[in-house]
């Protein structure tokens, strides 16, 4: 089954000509099917380009999904239009009464900056608390990580000297598990942040079970017992050329970034990157969306008990 979106989304016709199949909300409108309640909170600046990364992520599902998507202010972007940030997202006062079978936090470029200094940083905590009654599931991505581990264990933030830039090797620490099914014993995964995801300080301060880590990267996928609470560290949602883009932005501004470690065909920025990551990105993704959304998510999100943690 496909992804449903308003009929005028950008993402429309960009997945389609990838063959992705997406249903309009008018032809959705049409078929008695309760689909899941996916909201997006996208906190990239590019918010039209992460939103093609990620609904071709969650289309790769035999479930029906609603999407809405959701910003955390009204500031004035750079990157999006006006028109499309009025016409495509909700404010979060739009929604804070409503039940979502699953919520997904993006990362943002936010790396070098203290939580305490970042402008919305009261917004992303309300938004996080109340996902815990509001929401089956919520995935976070990379900087949400971050943010997620603060308000939700107390974690401080810890950040590297260098930027973490490239496509890693992982290890699947439990391949039985269902966030982990069908995922090899090794797999490749994006990485940009300056972000220091330690395992041995999540597993000395959460409860959460470690699914999958790094030699070079640390932590890369770990969540709570209860399915509630899903943290990826790296960027499984990138496309191929994201990385080189990044790359020739930063060497732009006169950053002198390194290149993308295993990225680039012989580490030459001349070359064409190769995607090495897409068949574990979808799988990651259907998983969630099967096991822990689908699976444990109430019929009537009007049912969803409010006091659950």
């Amino acid at each position: 089954m496909p992804i449903r979106v308003p009929d005028e989304l950008p993402a429309v016709n960009f997945l389609r000509n990838e063959n992705v199949f997406v249903m309009t909300s008018s032809r959705a409108n049409t078929q008695g099917i309760r689909p899941l309640k996916v909201l997006l909170l996208n906190l990239m600046p590019k918010k039209i380009e992460t939103e093609n990364q990620f609904l071709r992520l969650l289309s790769n599902s035999p479930l029906q999904i609603d999407i809405q998507l959701l910003r955390i202010d009204k500031h004035e972007s750079k990157n999006t239009p006006a028109e499309h940030l009025n016409t495509f997202y909700c404010d979060f006062d739009d929604i804070q009464h409503d039940n979502f079978d699953g919520l997904i936090v993006t990362g943002a470029p936010l790396g070098l900056v203290e939580f305490c200094d970042v402008s919305y940083w009261a917004q992303i905590e309300r938004v996080i608390l109340w996902a815990k009654q509001h929401v089956t599931s919520t995935l976070f991505v990379c900087w949400a990580v971050q943010a997620a581990l603060n308000v939700l264990y107390g974690i401080a933030k810890r950040t590297r000297q260098t930027k973490l830039s490239g496509v890693y090797l992982h290890q699947t620490l439990q391949p039985h598990a269902l966030l982990t099914r069908g995922f090899d014993h090794q797999f490749l995964a994006p990485h940009s942040h300056y972000a220091d995801f330690s395992s041995e300080i999540i597993r000395q301060y959460t409860d959460l079970d470690m699914l999958a880590e790094s030699a070079v990267s640390g932590a890369y996928l770990f969540a709570s017992h209860d399915k509630r609470l899903v943290f990826v560290t790296g960027h499984p949602e990138y496309d191929q050329f994201t990385l080189a883009n990044e790359y020739q932005r930063d060497k732009s501004a006169g950053l002198n970034p390194i290149v993308p470690v295993n990225y680039f065909p012989d580490d030459n920025p001349e070359l064409t990157p190769v995607a090495s990551w897409r068949s574990h990105g979808h799988l990651l993704f259907s998983n969630w969306l099967n096991y822990f959304v689908y699976q444990i998510t109430p019929f009537d999100l009007s049912s969803m008990n409010p006091t659950l943690d």
